[in-house]
């Protein structure tokens, strides 16, 4: 019975201080999936909202493009000052790679339109 609890005690040792991951709470798993899906409403609305406030498309676009750099800029600048790195180097990493996969789901969505 003792060498079975063995391999359990030394899993729990490794993640805990080797790799630093907790066991998960069960009764955190709604509050989390909770988070998750008003964090993605909140962000989905960032580029979506100068289309139901302005009325022509390309000043919609072009809003929605200036606005989406600045929200990722803020956010890169956040995540960099809570994770300890340098925070304008998350800005403009994070600010670069949205900016990216934007343009290339934009460039798809033209391709697969066409």
């Amino acid at each position: 019975m003792g060498l079975r609890r063995k391999p359990q005690a030394w899993l729990e040792f490794m993640m805990r201080f080797e790799l630093g991951l907790e066991k998960p709470y069960p009764r955190r798993a709604l509050q989390s999936a909770l988070t998750i899906a008003l964090s993605y409403v909140v962000g989905g609305l960032v580029p979506l909202m100068p289309y139901m406030l302005i009325p022509t498309g390309h000043d919609a676009m072009r809003t929605s493009v200036v606005l989406t750099l600045v929200a990722l800029f803020f956010f890169g600048y956040v995540k960099g000052r809570f994770t300890g790195s340098r925070p304008l180097f998350s800005a403009l990493q994070t600010t670069f790679i949205g900016a990216v996969a934007s343009a290339a789901t934009y460039r798809i969505a033209k391709v697969v339109q066409a």
